[in-house]
């Protein structure tokens, strides 16, 4: 519980909630500020008082407004976080292209207790098994490497050793040219399924101060299929600020705005740090993320929510 937040102001909070149901901007002022911690409290507290699942709720506004944005936006924003991403990981699967991208940017930013509850989500949900859901024949090597961060012995642990990450960086050198011209695929995924996120984030700084270069970098003049996907995943976890701005950058300034991709990138800034993916676009397009989404999207509460979305408080 965010301890700045008394149950005054969360009753309070709530109260407003309730008496903005029929006007979407002032609903969407209401849920924008809160902390992750603030909305758990939110929700309790709602319930108590209203008597309403304030997540049920929502969910019947967006499936009685599908086309309406913010109503799914609101929706999803109030999910906890791991019944937020079973249901991001259920659209990654369902698209006539299974988006592996979205898959991958769950899976590494999760720990492997943190999946564990996802997929118990995923199975009170949808009542399917996740693992079995994100393979099929033949194989796609995104699903080699979520395995591998799925399986990951030591995902749980942040302790980090200086020692192993240099050895880590020697090994992925040593077998960066295989015989076919890529990497020995079988040595990457034995370790990173091995290794915690920060672990493998140390591994590739070592290895950039070894060997004077990004490891993605070498991977960059590879055309093969693993190595592509390897370099994606390998951005997502080791660069997450310049990997969502990035997006961010791509969504935005495509000829048209993928709702869709905006929240998806929203959520995972979220998680991996707003701010700093705000100073990263800002340094690196020379422009405010906040000017550039309303360059870009018009006036409206859709606009107006993600604008609070990426100016306030989003933190745990």
């Amino acid at each position: 519980m965010d301890f700045n937040y008394s149950s005054t102001e969360c009753e309070k909070s709530c109260r407003d909630i309730h008496r903005s149901w029929n006007e979407l901007s002032r609903l969407g002022a209401a849920l924008a500020h809160l902390t992750r911690s603030e909305r758990r409290q939110i929700k309790d507290t709602y319930r108590a008082m209203f008597h309403d699942d304030l997540v049920e709720r929502l969910h019947g506004e967006h499936m009685s407004n599908p086309k309406n944005e913010l109503y799914k936006m609101l929706y999803i924003w109030m999910l906890d976080p791991a019944e937020r991403d079973a249901m991001l990981v259920r659209d990654a699967i369902e698209r006539s292209l299974v988006d592996y991208q979205s898959l991958v940017e769950i899976y590494t930013r999760r720990k492997s207790d943190q999946l564990f509850f996802t997929k118990q989500a995923y199975l009170v949900k949808f009542k399917r098994n996740l693992d079995q859901d994100i393979s099929s024949e033949p194989s796609h090597p995104f699903q080699r490497i979520l395995a591998a961060l799925a399986t990951s012995r030591q995902s749980h642990q942040d302790n980090t050793s200086q020692h192993i990450a240099k050895c880590d960086a020697k090994r992925l050198h040593e077998v960066g040219k295989g015989s076919t011209g890529g990497v020995d695929e079988s040595v990457i995924l034995e370790i990173i399924s091995k290794r915690s996120i920060p672990q493998l984030r140390l591994a590739f700084t070592s290895y950039k101060h070894i060997y004077g270069r990004e490891y993605t970098k070498t991977l960059k003049g590879s055309c093969g299929e693993f190595e592509q996907s390897l370099r994606l995943a390998v951005k997502c976890f080791y660069t997450p600020a310049k990997y969502y701005s990035k997006i961010f950058h791509t969504c935005i300034e495509g000829s048209t705005v993928d709702k869709r991709i905006l929240s998806r990138v929203i959520i995972g800034s979220e998680d991996v740090g707003m701010g700093e993916v705000k100073r990263h676009y800002e340094k690196t397009y020379g422009k405010k993320l906040k000017d550039a989404i309303c360059d870009r999207i018009p006036v409206g509460d859709y606009r107006d929510f993600i604008v609070a979305l990426i100016t306030g408080p989003v933190s745990a």
